[in-house]
């Protein structure tokens, strides 16, 4: 296993070497770093759909969990990045499994799907360009193919365990009628009751 994850690794960090190809890839991980693709996406969203925004803020909130459940799992692990090929950018941390732009990607992926047919064009958009963000890792040489996949693996499940809370529906909301003030004037005083018979001489 560990030897076919050095060649894979080395075979796409080969198609690095083609300038434009390590140009889309270097971007592409940009994105990706802390889930920022995928926040802001969601976030945007959210702002313009506003018949399920408490949903896509519950997508974007998961997604963000599992960047950090990813993040935690990498100080537990801690194996080393890559050192037998030169990596096309600098990383944030030394630590390389699960990936975290995979995780971030894949829970995005899972997320936008709970919300079809409401997520439109952008549900569609989102798995070809998570994809491609999960191979750039492997193209700059910054993670090994099983990174990736435990990342991806780890993503979706977390985002699938969290989406009957993405979709769950909204409290109905209880209308009050509110209360009406009479428009009757209010009645005038009535004179004080005399005491009947005779009177005193």
């Amino acid at each position: 296993m560990h030897d076919l994850d050095h060649r894979l690794l080395a075979a796409l960090r080969d198609c690095g070497a083609d300038p434009r190809v390590a140009t889309i890839a270097r971007a592409l991980s940009a994105g990706g770093e802390h889930g920022a693709l995928w926040i802001a996406g969601g976030l945007g969203a959210a702002v313009a759909d506003r018949a399920q925004r408490g949903a896509w803020v519950r997508g974007t909130a998961l997604t963000a969990a599992a960047h950090l459940t990813s993040v935690a799992l990498k100080r537990l692990v801690r194996r080393p990045r890559p050192t037998r090929i030169a990596p096309l950018v600098r990383t944030q941390g030394r630590h390389s499994f699960p990936s975290s732009h995979a995780t971030s990607a894949a829970a995005a992926v899972v997320a936008c799907a709970a919300l079809r047919p409401a997520g439109g064009g952008l549900a569609r958009a989102v798995p070809p360009v998570a994809a491609a963000v999960c191979v750039s890792r492997l193209v700059v040489g910054v993670h090994y193919p099983s990174d990736v996949a435990a990342g991806a693996v780890l993503g979706g499940l977390l985002a699938h365990l969290g989406r009957p809370w993405i979709t769950r529906p909204l409290p109905p909301v209880a209308h009050h009628r509110p209360h009406r003030k009479s428009l009757r004037s209010p009645s005038p005083p009535r004179p004080p009751v005399r005491p009947k018979g005779r009177p005193h001489v």
